[in-house]
């Protein structure tokens, strides 16, 4: 667990060089980070210093610099760095997502499933998505559980969707495993 303590603003630029990191798996610049979070490239680089300083960015010098997160800004946001992510399905709006992986799924008060509700971490932007949207998880790869719901809202700090769910089944699918 990490005990370094990040602004918003902090937490946002780093959540955000992850995500295109996590795309691109190159050195990301301060533009591209600038553009998603609505800031100034300014402001960007100045932020850049603070997180190079607690050692949570590195910079890359040259023409396709820019900066990689490091093992510690995963730590300090609690996301796993993934080698090799597992691949679960996630369809928004119904058109499959490509350029975001799920990172964690909470349900809570699964004993009433009328009022189940599922925490989506994406490792990957949110700024898409909106309350209402639908949302389709999985099958992950272990359980096969697959989650339908409505978006009811997100938190754009740590990246995750909150969704009511519609329907949750596991296992599902074809290669379901018979009892």
């Amino acid at each position: 667990m990490s005990s370094i303590e990040l602004t918003s603003s902090q937490r946002e630029i780093l959540q955000e060089l992850i995500n295109l990191y996590g795309v691109s798996e190159r050195a990301v610049k301060g533009e591209d980070i600038a553009n998603k979070v609505d800031r100034n490239p300014g402001t960007i680089r100045n932020q850049m210093q603070s997180l190079k300083a607690l050692q949570l960015v590195e910079g890359v010098p040259g023409p396709k610099g820019g900066y990689k997160p490091t093992a510690t800004a995963y730590e300090a946001l609690e996301l796993e760095q993934l080698d090799e992510p597992a691949n679960v399905p996630f369809f928004h709006n119904g058109e499959r997502v490509t350029d975001a992986n799920v990172q964690e799924i909470d349900l809570t008060s699964v004993h009433h499933p009328e009022l189940c509700r599922a925490e989506i971490r994406l490792h990957g932007s949110i700024k898409e998505y909106h309350e209402g949207d639908t949302v389709v998880v999985g099958p992950t790869p272990r359980s096969k559980l697959r989650i339908e719901g409505v978006l009811d809202g997100k938190d754009d700090t740590n990246n995750v969707l909150i969704v009511s769910t519609t329907s949750m089944e596991a296992p599902w699918g074809d290669d379901a495993p018979q009892h």
